[in-house]
């Protein structure tokens, strides 16, 4: 069977349908790609004339202290953000899973965060790390321990992964819950008549059937953490418009909207998507040991 297709009229009215999806796939897709690699050869403030430079932008990429650093800050955050997502989530998805009482409204209040609106809920955590009167200070100081700097220099990075992670756990869960659903009662029956213990049955019978799932999820946590910026906008910019925990997405800002080197984001930012390709062809590499092909 080959399918049911469109006939006569029905061709155009399905191009009519799909034109706004095509036209926004072209020029906000296909069109922003292919603008940020010719931009990436210029020298442009928006106000000048543009002028060719070649492959100078990247070539000074090296070079830039405040590159390397933002380059160094995403690594490192991106090492710590990926596995703790993938571990909040799935933990909260197998306690979910066991039909706790209240189990709809906990997936709405772990889902929340990702519907929200960045700005707000990263209004809340500059809340609670204040170091004034903020509540995990105010917390600490109940029981005698001295305010922390949780946005400075040395606590900083812990920050950022908390607050990214809490509002990453919801769109894990939903990923996870859904895999965990699928797997066959009769297998954990069989575990069970078999002798196996609780933990024998999650890494046996619960993680292989769940390869696809963890697969999928940690694909989408690595690009998610590459790309960071609304949390970290928020909570680490300083008053000159920088930030005291810079990252790729962070640096690609400032070059392009405060000081106006539209060349050199746009470089950044090509590198940037090159970075994450590179991750995504490792994890599909690394496929078939993960059991999902």
């Amino acid at each position: 069977m080959n399918g049911l297709r469109p006939l006569g009229r029905e061709k155009l009215w399905v191009l009519v349908l799909l034109a706004p999806t095509l036209l926004g796939l072209l020029l906000g897709t296909f069109g922003a790609i292919f603008s940020t690699l010719g931009l990436s050869v210029f020298d442009w403030d928006l106000l000048t004339k543009p002028e060719f430079v070649g492959l100078q932008n990247y070539a000074e990429l090296p070079e830039s202290r405040l590159f390397g650093k933002a380059l160094w800050n995403t690594v490192t955050f991106s090492a710590l953000y990926v596995p703790l997502v993938m571990a909040a989530s799935f933990c909260v998805a197998l306690l979910l899973n066991r039909g706790v009482r209240g189990e709809k409204l906990f997936r709405v209040l772990y889902f929340l965060p990702v519907v929200s609106s960045p700005t707000a809920v990263g209004l809340l955590w500059i809340w609670i790390y204040s170091e004034d009167n903020g509540v995990l200070n105010a917390m600490l100081g109940m029981l005698g321990v001295e305010p922390v700097k949780w946005l400075g220099a040395k606590m900083v990075l812990w920050s950022v992964v908390i607050a990214n992670t809490w509002g990453a756990i919801g769109e894990g869960m939903i990923i996870f819950l859904a895999g965990l659903q699928a797997i066959p009662r009769e297998h954990y029956e069989v575990a069970r008549l078999d002798g196996a213990t609780t933990w024998q049955r999650l890494f046996y019978v619960t993680l292989p059937a769940m390869a696809p799932s963890l697969f999928f999820q940690a694909v989408l946590a690595t690009i998610h953490a590459f790309q960071a910026f609304d949390y970290i906008y928020i909570l680490t910019r300083t008053g000159n418009g920088n930030s005291s925990f810079p990252t790729l997405v962070f640096s690609i800002y400032r070059e392009g909207f405060r000081f106006f080197r539209m060349g050199d984001a746009a470089a950044q930012a090509v590198v940037l998507t090159l970075i994450i390709l590179g991750f995504t062809w490792v994890y599909f590499r690394m496929q078939r040991r993960w059991g999902t092909t």
